[in-house]
């Protein structure tokens, strides 16, 4: 058999596509997901190598419910590469584009985030890229504001009602506040409460970028993808914000 120029081509598409797969369940609960599947391949070729019908069987039986569960299982996973791939970024390299506005509204909003982290005051703010997030925007409250770094104190002073849930920035401007969002089910470190879970669960749920203070200890973090990036300072909280809003993907 002669391997030839298609044959390469083939491989390189084949490892790239399980590349992207793979990186885009870094940091998700598929990981340990995978994790166990893995073991039950191994099992089943151990089983056979030895020659133990019956756990060769039982195995057989399971690796059979686990495929037919996979798409309930990793469908936050499904979903979010149907979107990318729907978005033609499968196979596209992240592109920047210019920000005029957006960098005076990235400034008051990190000038916000610092000022809440000094106060320790509970923050959760999510911006929308590529993925709408009108399902969340419709649980809070409409505001359809300009960006203000007073704006954002005043939402998430504690005792107004639309402190506990999270801000929506789409366009430029603060679209909904009050939005409830999904709550991701990984393990993540002792200390981080609900805003930190709401954040990571809509990172994974959507290509939104999530800027969290914590109200314990100030701590600002910013999730994207599924993972969460901690103990960010103003400035470097501003590099990430300005990496991923102009096209950045989160690895």
């Amino acid at each position: 058999m002669i391997f030839t120029l298609r044959d390469a081509i083939d491989i390189l598409i084949v490892a790239y596509v399980v590349y992207r797969v793979i990186r885009s369940l870094q940091g998700t609960r598929a990981t340990t997901l995978v994790k166990g599947l893995a073991v039950i391949f191994a099992s089943s070729v151990v089983a056979r190598a030895l020659s133990l019908r019956t756990v060769s069987w039982l195995l057989d039986q399971t690796t059979t419910l686990v495929l037919v569960a996979l798409p309930v299982v990793f469908y936050p996973e499904l979903r979010r590469g149907l979107e990318q791939l729907g978005r033609g970024q499968l196979f596209s390299w992240p592109l920047g584009r210019g920000t005029g506005r957006e960098e005076l509204d990235l400034d008051a909003i990190c000038r916000a985030a610092a000022q809440l982290s000094a106060a320790k005051t509970g923050a959760l703010i999510a911006f929308q890229r590529k993925t709408g997030l009108h399902e969340y925007i419709e649980t809070g409250v409409k505001l359809d504001a300009l960006i203000s770094t007073e704006l954002l104190l005043n939402i998430f002073e504690p005792g107004v009602p639309l402190h506990d849930g999270g801000v929506i920035i789409a366009d430029g401007r603060i679209i909904s506040a009050g939005c409830v969002f999904p709550l991701t089910d990984a393990r993540l470190s002792s200390g981080l409460g609900t805003r930190h879970r709401a954040a990571v669960g809509l990172s994974e749920q959507t290509d939104a970028v999530v800027v969290v203070v914590s109200e314990e200890t100030g701590v600002i973090s910013l999730a994207a993808g599924g993972s969460l990036r901690r103990y960010l300072t103003e400035s470097r909280l501003k590099e990430h914000l300005t990496f991923y809003l102009q096209g950045g993907e989160a690895e």
